[in-house]
């Protein structure tokens, strides 16, 4: 990687992470306020829509802004016709989607979910004018000026939640911040990208960027459908407050996994995206950073697993203590997916959106075999199918990507990732030891922290101490 490259990889990673963590961290804070007011069910409600909420957004964008960010030579003709299409499709879905609201409450049979569904609809209205101005920033590399639109959008939206929630207002209050947070986002991208869309539709660029896309758009639609699935099924079979519980326990294992995911994706996808032509560069920079990912964040959600017992009775009390089991399930499930993601993002950066799609229809076939066969045996055997499923996931997309980039195997990268497993599962094991010699919950919750932190640097100084150098000069903005 050239070293102005390099340089902008590294800025684009500072910025994107000051963006996603301290948005998120205000975000789960705010969150945490809330569902200390709100009921479990309150959040079971907002769940059951997510799986049609998350199918409707991805027909809006239908990979179009994967495809934008792909291409090389863009024009103003590509990102007004991307423009009009995602108002055009996000205009259509909502009037479907108001039609069969009164069917998703019946399904349910909760009535009040009717009117909830309409508003919440909205927000893909709303963000479907952003698209591009988002799209643009993230080709330029420019996270600085993303990440203080949303720390704005996540604070200001957050104040009317909490207020709402201790209002009385209970389930509109999370209705309300999402409509607010995509509101003023929107706003801010508009002012911030200082592009407008010019008055012009070109069939040749949409079939260009479409045949690209679409096989996106399919691939995302089948993660999109499997993701949320658990929330259709369980909240269908169980009842809301068993949904409420275990989407919480998603949410918060979900929180540091998108964010890191989030935060890498949007810096190495362009990067590779440049490096497309010179596969040495891409598998040196791919096992680069995979290890560095994998360094920070293996610790991060195994530490979480470690700690959950006093953090969720001391922030979420006694009420949320159910959520605890899946939580610890889920980190170790969550852990692997930027690893999953940034194996994906090498058959698109490649132009081989052909393989990713393949990879994706058989990864999904594995997945919801594995849902529908553990549905019978409870919750907790959910969860460990979502540890199963990322295990297979990771098998079957190196599978393709060997095809393109010899180099890149399923064992090559467990190979790579080895040494970081076994210091980060000693750690969670030391730390879980360590916290349950104390009966204070904010005894067990603060040393399980600080022996967690001490235990990996220790053993990082030891067995993986080329990393712990690597990242210190990317931190301190040294070159290696």
């Amino acid at each position: 990687m050239s070293d102005s490259l390099k340089d902008s990889a590294i800025k684009g990673v500072i910025w994107s992470g000051i963006e996603r963590f301290s948005v998120q961290g205000i975000q789960f804070i705010l969150s945490l306020v809330i569902a200390r007011q709100l009921l479990p069910s309150d959040y079971g409600m907002i769940a059951m829509l997510s799986i049609f909420m998350a199918i409707a957004q991805s027909f809006v964008d239908s990979g179009f802004s994967n495809a934008l960010i792909q291409k090389q030579g863009r024009t103003d003709v590509d990102y007004s016709t991307v423009f009009y299409f995602n108002i055009g499709v996000a205009a259509v879905i909502y009037i479907i989607f108001y039609f069969i609201s009164p069917y998703i409450a019946s399904f349910y049979n909760l009535p009040e979910l009717e009117n909830i569904a309409i508003w919440v609809a909205l927000n893909f209205v709303i963000s479907a004018f952003s698209t591009v101005q988002r799209a643009k920033l993230t080709i330029d590399l420019d996270f600085r000026k993303q990440a203080i639109i949303s720390l704005v959008s996540v604070i200001l939206s957050g104040i009317v939640a909490v207020w709402m929630a201790y209002s009385g207002f209970g389930v509109w209050a999370l209705v309300a911040q999402g409509l607010l947070n995509n509101g003023i986002s929107t706003i801010l991208l508009w002012i911030s990208a200082k592009w407008l869309p010019s008055l012009v539709f070109s069939i040749q660029s949409f079939k260009e960027l479409f045949s690209f896309g679409s096989k996106l758009l399919i691939g995302g639609l089948l993660h999109t459908l499997y993701t949320n699935m658990y929330s259709l099924v369980i909240g269908k079979a169980y009842s809301s407050s068993d949904l409420g519980h275990f989407n919480m326990a998603a949410t918060i294992t979900q929180t540091p996994s998108t964010s890191v995911t989030t935060i890498l994706t949007r810096v190495t996808y362009p990067i590779e995206c440049r490096m497309q032509d010179d596969n040495m560069r891409l598998e040196n920079s791919f096992f680069q950073f995979i290890k560095l990912t994998a360094f920070v964040f293996f610790p991060m959600m195994i530490g979480l697993a470690a700690v959950a017992d006093p953090l969720i009775k001391l922030v979420l009390t006694d009420k949320w203590v159910s959520s605890i089991p899946y939580l610890r399930i889920m980190c170790v499930a969550y852990m692997w997916n930027p690893i999953m993601r940034l194996s994906w993002d090498l058959l698109n950066a490649k132009h081989r959106s052909d393989l990713s799609l393949r990879s994706e229809i058989i990864k999904k076939i594995v997945a919801f075999a594995i849902l529908f066969l553990s549905i019978p045996f409870g919750l907790k055997a959910m969860c460990i199918g979502l540890v199963l499923y990322s295990i297979a996931d990771l098998l079957i997309v190196s599978y393709y990507i060997k095809q393109i980039l010899p180099r890149i195997t399923f064992v090559k990268i467990i190979t790579n990732l080895f040494p970081i497993l076994i210091q980060t599962f000693i750690m969670g094991i030391l730390v879980y030891v360590v916290s349950n010699v104390f009966h204070n919950l904010w005894f067990q919750l603060v040393s399980g922290i600080l022996s967690g932190i001490i235990i990996y640097m220790i053993s990082s100084f030891i067995f993986t101490r080329n990393l712990l150098k690597t990242l210190y000069n990317i931190i301190m903005f040294r070159k290696n």
